[in-house]
C-alpha cells in the first residue's frame, strides 16, 4: 500500500501558492467585501453529498476553496473589521501557525516535547514582564477566555476548602456559592458558573454607574447580605475593557474588596490587556496586583492568530490541586517542575506558544506599542469628528480603540443605519445596548487598520 503522502513534491507546489496566494490576499484585501453576503445553506449546497473516494488535487481543491468557499467568508482580518473584537492573523503569526501544524506535537508532558512547555514558560515571563505583572504569577496558554475563566472559577471554588474536588457539589449540605459579576461582565463568567453548578441564580450582577462600571460600595453590600444569609462568596468578577464599551471597572477598590473578605479575585482583560504594553495605559488597571488570577487574549490585540488566550495566576498551586490528574500511562521519571496538563481540563495542547512568540520576538515589543497607541489615537479622532456633529451622540466615553455611537433618532433608525453601513461591503460595524439604548460599536483593533479605514464611518454617515 502507498504512503498517505508518497513525497513532498505536491505539498512544495501547493504550499508555494498557497503562500502566494496568501500574500495577494493581504495585499489587496480592500477589494473584499468584509461581511459576507450569502445566505444559510448557500455554502454547503455547493458541495456534494458524500466526500470524495478518489481524492483529488490540490489545484482544484484551492479551485473550490475560492468559488465556493471564500464568499462564504467575513473578512476578521480585514482592516475595515470593526466589530466586536478585531482579530489580527499577522504575518508572522501566520508562519508560527504553519510551523506549528508541521510539527504538530502534543504538549502535554514536558516530555512529550521539552521545547512546547519551556517556550511557552519563556514567552509568558516575556509578555509578563512587558506588561507590567508580579514576577512571580504563572502563566498558561489555552484557546480561548472563556475556558479560562472556567479554569480561574473552577480553581476559586476549590480555593473553599470545601473539598469539591473529592466530595463534589451535591449529596451534601452545601450553602449555595456566590460569583459576583457587574451586568457588563461578558457572558462567557456566566457560562462558567453554570458548568460548575453555581447555578444561574448564585451569579450576582452588581450594579454599574454612570461609566459603565461596577459600584464597589453595591458588591460590599450584596456580600454582606448573602453572608448574612448563610451563602459562601466564593468569587468576584471584575472587568478591564468591557465588551460593549470598553469600560474599566474600579480594579483597586475592587480588590481590596476581596482581599478583605478572602474572596478569589479575577481580572479580565481579555481585550483591553495588550495595551498594558504600553506604560501609560497600566493606570487603568491600577490595583491588578491584589487579584488571584488574570486572562488576556494576544488572539485579539496583540496580533497572534486567533486561538491564543494566556491565564495568570499568583495561586498555581490551587490551579493545579483543581486539576491535576496524573494516570499511570502519564507518570514520567524526568525532573521537569511543569507540566501544564495538570493545570486544566485538556491534556492535549497544541504548541500556540510558537506563534507568540514568534510575534513577540519579529515585530519587537516597541513596534507592538506603537501600533497600539496609533489605534486608540484613530479612536479618539473618530469620536471626536463624531461629536462636531449635530445628530450623532456618544452613548458612552471613548476608551482605548472603542467608540459607541447612536444617531438621534429611535433604535429601528439606528440599527437599520447599522445595516446599510454594513450592506456596503465597505466595513463591519456591530450594535450593543447601553441602559436600554441602542448603539453602534465601533473597536479597532487589526494590525493593517490605517486611519482611510475608519474615515470610511464618517463617509457612510
Amino acid at each position: 500500500m502507498p504512503k498517505l503522502d508518497p513525497t513532498t513534491t505536491e505539498f512544495r507546489e501547493a504550499g508555494h501558492r498557497l503562500v502566494d496566494w496568501i500574500g495577494d490576499y493581504f495585499d489587496n484585501i480592500d477589494r473584499y467585501p468584509v461581511l459576507s453576503r450569502v445566505q444559510p445553506g448557500d455554502v454547503e449546497k455547493q458541495f456534494a453529498a458524500a466526500a470524495s473516494e478518489t481524492g483529488k488535487p490540490y489545484d482544484a481543491l484551492l479551485a473550490e476553496f475560492e468559488e465556493k468557499i471564500l464568499p462564504g467568508i467575513t473578512h476578521w482580518n480585514h482592516p475595515s473589521f470593526f466589530a466586536y473584537f478585531s482579530i489580527t492573523g499577522s504575518q508572522a503569526g501566520i508562519l508560527g501557525e504553519l510551523l506549528s501544524a508541521a510539527i504538530n506535537a502534543n504538549g502535554m508532558l514536558w516530555k512529550t516535547s521539552p521545547s512546547l512547555t519551556e517556550l511557552e514558560t519563556l514567552a509568558l515571563r516575556w509578555v509578563r514582564d512587558a506588561l507590567g505583572l508580579p514576577s512571580d504569577w504563572f502563566g498558561i496558554i489555552n484557546d480561548t477566555a472563556s475556558i479560562n475563566v472556567f479554569l480561574a472559577l473552577a480553581a476559586a471554588r476549590e480555593n473553599l476548602g470545601l473539598n469539591i474536588r473529592g466530595e463534589g457539589m451535591t449529596g451534601r449540605e452545601l450553602p449555595p456559592l456566590r460569583v459576583y459579576l457587574s451586568e457588563h461582565t461578558h457572558s462567557s463568567a456566566e457560562k462558567g458558573a453554570l458548568a460548575l453548578g453555581f447555578g444561574q441564580k448564585n451569579v450576582v450582577k452588581i450594579a454599574c454607574d454612570d461609566n459603565l462600571r461596577m459600584r464597589p460600595e453595591v458588591l460590599a453590600d450584596a456580600i454582606a447580605n448573602d453572608r448574612a444569609n448563610g451563602m459562601i462568596p466564593c468569587a468576584i468578577v471584575a472587568t478591564v475593557g468591557t465588551t460593549s464599551s470598553a469600560a474599566v471597572d474600579p480594579i483597586r477598590a475592587i480588590g481590596e474588596i476581596a482581599s478583605r473578605e478572602k474572596i478569589w479575585y479575577h481580572i479580565d482583560a481579555s481585550y483591553a490587556g495588550s495595551a498594558m504594553i504600553c506604560p501609560e495605559y497600566r493606570v487603568h488597571w491600577d490595583g491588578f496586583e491584589l487579584a488571584d488570577s488574570l486572562i488576556f487574549n494576544p488572539h485579539k490585540w496583540l496580533f497572534t492568530p486567533i486561538d491564543c488566550s494566556v491565564l495568570f495566576t499568583r495561586k498555581p498551586n490551587v490551579l493545579r490541586e483543581t486539576f491535576s490528574l496524573v494516570p499511570e500511562y502519564l507518570t514520567t521519571t524526568d525532573t521537569a517542575e511543569i507540566n501544564y496538563m495538570d493545570y486544566g481540563l485538556q491534556l492535549g495542547r497544541r504548541f500556540r506558544a510558537l506563534k507568540l512568540w514568534l510575534v513577540l520576538e519579529h515585530y519587537g515589543l516597541e513596534r507592538l506599542r506603537n501600533v497600539i497607541r496609533e489605534q486608540i489615537g484613530f479612536a479618539k479622532r473618530l469620536a471626536d469628528e463624531l461629536q462636531m456633529r449635530d445628530d450623532i451622540e456618544l452613548i458612552a466615553p471613548q476608551m482605548f480603540s472603542v467608540v459607541v455611537f447612536r444617531k438621534k433618532g429611535t433604535d429601528e433608525e439606528n440599527a437599520a443605519l447599522l445595516e446599510r453601513m454594513n450592506a456596503s461591503g465597505r466595513l463591519f460595524v456591530s450594535h450593543t445596548k447601553l441602559r436600554g439604548r441602542y448603539g453602534i460599536r465601533v473597536a479597532l483593533g487589526n494590525g493593517a487598520t490605517e486611519w482611510r479605514h475608519v474615515q470610511q464611518i464618517l463617509d457612510l454617515l
